[in-house]
Order: structure tokens, then C-alpha cells, then sequence
């Protein structure tokens, strides 16, 4: 089998040969595992002299290098997160654009493709992860490189409207056309895909499904990530430790409760999902004091300024709730801005009554799965989704909410908080059918199947047919 290079933003911490237990990292250190290869891409160091540094465990090499401080502020600061991310999570309003930083973002990616060309042998298979990367190919194919290269989208595809929000959005999709392969999380992204290619470039849809755009033909699938769900169910029934963090009120009674984690942004939703916390307390009175609410999101991106002022709002919505309604033996909303160990979230989500998942706008968002796959069989939670998450196209057991309208969030919380045992053991067994039959192993296997398979980068035009 030929070698698995993966490409990547950050590459999992290393220690002693082991990666961080996040669901990529897990996916990808299997595969690499399996046929051996190369992790590669930036350690997450900013330095005034970047080099490049291997490190091989088993037959898995780690190749990193850091990022100059101009790098960092314009490649990964700059449009990678202050115009892409916002972009690709439908708020224009709080993208911007400046050339420098686009003109530094594709320069890093040059950069990256020529650190890597050295390691490279003619049969590796090359999988490139997520929007940092878009143009990796196409400085890949500048160079000679002429190996399989698959991409895959982790977060939302946009609409063609919003995508041609950014200034350089031909030049910059054009080279996503330099993969043999882009892979997306759902049918509603891989769609708004095509749309862009035949409706923004007047590319083509060939009968087998391939695409062929500015002289390169190449495919595009849907690869719904999945979680390991044996592997999280034994997990959280065998986790021991601090169960009275949750279930439990200052008194020592029992206490239902609603637990939410994720990254601190703005697409996530927290700022409607605390509103709604409060709308339900507001309504439905009959929750207060038997009730509470675990909102996990440690802090990311720190030296942005929009992530201090969500952090910054968050904050003070949490320390009204808690003023407005907490009493001496009962805190209705507990909110931590650090991580914590998987096998504590794992047991976490296994003693609480909801799990809370509601972005404004998210790839498929993992944690929607691990709630579901962490529950007790014989007393599961329920899951409250937002219809903007991509799981919530695969868990049709789920509560299904749009988080813009507070009212029906706390209509769904109530609901939740009064579902019976029979309709939450229907609901889970339901949702546990798609979590199982589209695990981590079956994405990563897919994919990589796909990309190993028949070469479609030859435009065979007998077999195309135009969009109009």
C-alpha cells in the first residue's frame, strides 16, 4: 500500500508516539498507522527562524515547522480566520479583507508545499485538511508534484452569494480544482459547490458525477466525520471520577442537567443558547431549582478581538442569569473557560439529561455525536440540534431547533426536560443507527478509497455535459 501523507494546520501534540484523543486526530493517526507515512504542517510556534523538524514514532513521521510572526499574523490572524472562517459561517459581517493578508496566505501555502516536496515519494497519497489550505494543491502542481491529492472541507460550504463576498474568490477557488478529490461534510455544502463551479465559472458536470473547472477534472463527495461510539460508550460508563459535579444541587438533591461544550466562537451560538437558558427559567418556572445549565467553552483565539468580545459578553450574560435567578443551594448556570480531560466530558455527557448543541452554523460538529453515543441505553438523554449543524441531517432523533428563535429553544428544553423514557430510548436508538453506520473509521476509510481509486484528473469530454 502506498504511504498516507496528511496535511494539516497544526499537527496533533506528540507524546511518546501518542496524539491528542480529538476526532481528526484519532481518524488520521489510525490511517497513518495502517500504512504508514507523514504527518506534516505547523507545530503552532511563531518564531523569527522557522525550521523544519521531523520526529518518527513507529512508522509515522512528524514533520513540523513554526511560523514567522508576519506568517502568523497574515496566513493563519489574517484571511484564514478573520476573512474564511467568517465567510464560510455566513457572517460577512464580520469578515474583512485585506490583500496583504491574502497575498501572505497563499505565500505560506508556497511555502508549505516546498517544505514538503523533499519527503515526498512518487506513490504517496497526499490528504490535506481543511480551509487553512486551499490552494496547497494547486502550489503542489506548481512544483511538479504530480501524486494524488485529496481535500477535505471540515467546516460549512457557503452559498455562491456569500462566497463571492471575497474579493479574490475566482483565483482562490480555482485552485481548489487542483485536487483529485474534495470531500465535504454534507450534501447541502457539496451542492453549494457545485453551484459555485457551474454557475460562477461555467464549469461542467460530467455524467459520472466528476467536475471539470478551469482545465482540471476532479471529483467531489460528501463524507459525513464520524466519532468512535464503542470506543466513547465504554468510556463513559467506566469514568468514576468527580460524578457530583453534575446532578446534584448544594444540598446533595437531585438536579437535571442540560450540558453544553465547544470552542469559544461566534458561530457556535452561545449567546442565543444562554438567552434561551434564560427564556426557559423566564416561562417555565417550574424548572427553577431543578435544573441547571454546564456551558463548557474554553477560549480560542484569544488575540482576536471578536473572541474577546464574545468572551466578554458571555461573561456578563452568565453573571445575570446566575444574579437573576441562582439561590444559596442552587447555581442555575455554571460557565467554565478551560478544557477538560475527553474522559471527563465523556462521563459528563453520560450523567446529563440534554445535551445543548445549537451553532449558527457548523460542518457537522462532533460533540452532537459523542452526547448521543455516551448515553446510557437504558436512561438516555435527549438531544437538543440545531438544524444548522450538519449532524442534525443524520440525527433525525434529535429535538431539531433554529437558535434565532429563543422561544422555541426554551419550548424544546422543556420538552426535553419532560420526555418520557420510552420516547428517549425511541430517539436514541434512532440516532445511534447513523452514528454507527457512519463511524470515524468509515469517513476516513471512504475517503481515502476514493482518493486511491481511478484517476480522474483526464478530462474525457464525451462524457461531460455542460450546466447551464
Amino acid at each position: 500500500m502506498s504511504r498516507l501523507v496528511v496535511v494539516s494546520n497544526r499537527v496533533a501534540p506528540i507524546k511518546e508516539g501518542k496524539v491528542a484523543a480529538g476526532g481528526l486526530a484519532v481518524g488520521v493517526y489510525d490511517a497513518l498507522r495502517s500504512s504508514g507515512g507523514i504527518w506534516f504542517g505547523w507545530n503552532g510556534e511563531v518564531t523569527a527562524t522557522p525550521t523544519l523538524s521531523s520526529e518518527t514514532h513507529g512508522n509515522i513521521t512528524y514533520a513540523t515547522l513554526g511560523l514567522t510572526r508576519r506568517d502568523y499574523d497574515n496566513y493563519y490572524r489574517g484571511f484564514s480566520n478573520a476573512t474564511l472562517w467568517p465567510i464560510f459561517h455566513y457572517r460577512i459581517d464580520l469578515s474583512r479583507y485585506r490583500r496583504e493578508e491574502y497575498e501572505g496566505y497563499r505565500q505560506v501555502n508556497h511555502m508549505l508545499a516546498e517544505q514538503l516536496q523533499p519527503l515526498l515519494r512518487p506513490d504517496d497519497v497526499i490528504w490535506v485538511h481543511d480551509y487553512h489550505l486551499i490552494p496547497f494543491a494547486d502550489e503542489c502542481r506548481r512544483l511538479g508534484i504530480r501524486n494524488r491529492i485529496g481535500f477535505f472541507l471540515h467546516i460549512p460550504f457557503p452559498a455562491p452569494e456569500i462566497l463571492t463576498a471575497i474579493p479574490p474568490h475566482n483565483e482562490l477557488f480555482k485552485t481548489l480544482c487542483s485536487y483529485d478529490l474534495v470531500g465535504f461534510q454534507t450534501e447541502v455544502d457539496r451542492q453549494a459547490f457545485e453551484d459555485y463551479i457551474t454557475r460562477e465559472v461555467r464549469g461542467l458536470v460530467g455524467a459520472d458525477g466528476s467536475m471539470t473547472a478551469y482545465g482540471h477534472n476532479f471529483r467531489a463527495k460528501v463524507y459525513p466525520i464520524g466519532v468512535m461510539p464503542d470506543e466513547i460508550q465504554q468510556t463513559a460508563a467506566s469514568y468514576k471520577g468527580r460524578r457530583n459535579l453534575i446532578g446534584r444541587k448544594a444540598s446533595g438533591e437531585p438536579c437535571q442537567t442540560i450540558i453544553s461544550v465547544d470552542r469559544l466562537d461566534y458561530s457556535k451560538g452561545l449567546v442565543e443558547r444562554f438567552n434561551a437558558y434564560e427564556e426557559l427559567l423566564n416561562r417555565f418556572p417550574e424548572h427553577r431549582r431543578n435544573v441547571q445549565f454546564v456551558q463548557i467553552a474554553p477560549t480560542s483565539r484569544s488575540d482576536v478581538k471578536t473572541y474577546q468580545n464574545i468572551r466578554q459578553q458571555l461573561e456578563t450574560q452568565a453573571g445575570h442569569i446566575n444574579g437573576r435567578y441562582a439561590e444559596l443551594d442552587w447555581m442555575p448556570l455554571h460557565y467554565l473557560n478551560r478544557s477538560h480531560e475527553r474522559r471527563i466530558l465523556m462521563g459528563l455527557f453520560r450523567n446529563a439529561c440534554i445535551g445543548l448543541v445549537t451553532p449558527l452554523r457548523d460542518g457537522m460538529n462532533l460533540v452532537a455525536k459523542e452526547y448521543v453515543a455516551a448515553q446510557n441505553p437504558d436512561n438516555p438523554g435527549v438531544l437538543v440540534l440545531s438544524r444548522f449543524a450538519g449532524a442534525a441531517r443524520e440525527l433525525n432523533g434529535a429535538l431539531i431547533v433554529n437558535p434565532y428563535d429563543t422561544a422555541g429553544m426554551a419550548e424544546a428544553l422543556d420538552r426535553a426536560l419532560r420526555m418520557p423514557l420510552n420516547e428517549r430510548k425511541e430517539r436514541y436508538e434512532s440516532m445511534m443507527l447513523p452514528i454507527r453506520s457512519a463511524d470515524l473509521a468509515s469517513w476516513r476509510d471512504n475517503f481515502l478509497q476514493d482518493l486511491r481509486g481511478p484517476n480522474t484528473r483526464t478530462v474525457r469530454a464525451e462524457k461531460i455535459i455542460r450546466v447551464v
